[in-house]
């Protein structure tokens, strides 16, 4: 089994930016020696139009975390969103289990609209555990908190590096890959 040393890297920027690629390109390299808990967020587009968004689970759960057609007390911008399955997807994911690497795609407007899942990132940033993940470019509450903490990287993508951060992350994480 391999461990992580407890390194703690958030990409920011603005969305489309390929925050999401990123995190799964580091993801796929280092998959296979870990093992890893999480969620990732995707756009859902009909033709050429997002109309949602969906969550899958680093173990292969899958929901939608919001869409235009949602009839929801919860809405970011024309987005109704699902906080019930979105917890159910989620929360499992982030404190259920044990696992060496966290990934945490995203901490979003939609996704703290969910206290329980504020709580969860909370909780995970209390251990001595290694997480990776994005974090919206703006924004209160536990978006600037998480942003403020001294134990966390915050790294920002833009065209001009969106292509080497994921060996850039790599290097800062493989020399703490130990056999355990």
């Amino acid at each position: 089994m391999y461990v992580l040393s407890p390194i703690r890297i958030f990409l920011t920027g603005l969305p489309g930016c390929g925050k999401t690629t990123i995190i799964k390109n580091v993801i796929e390299k280092i998959g296979p020696h870990l093992p890893i808990s999480g969620f990732f967020t995707s756009e859902i587009r009909t033709e050429h139009t997002r109309v949602g968004f969906s969550i899958t689970t680093t173990d292969g759960k899958e929901g939608i975390l919001a869409h235009i057609n949602f009839k929801s007390k919860y809405k970011v911008g024309r987005y109704g969103v699902d906080l019930a399955g979105f917890e159910r997807i989620v929360l499992p994911c982030l404190l259920g289990k044990s696992s060496s690497l966290y990934v945490i795609d995203e901490i979003g407007k939609m996704e703290c609209l969910s206290l329980p899942f504020c709580t969860a990132v909370r909780e995970l940033l209390s251990r001595e555990i290694p997480i990776i993940g994005t974090i919206a470019l703006r924004g209160g509450g536990i978006i600037a908190e998480v942003k403020a903490r001294k134990d966390i990287q915050i790294w920002e993508v833009t065209p001009a590096n969106r292509d080497t951060l994921p060996m850039k992350i790599l290097e800062k994480i493989e020399p703490f890959i130990k056999k355990q």
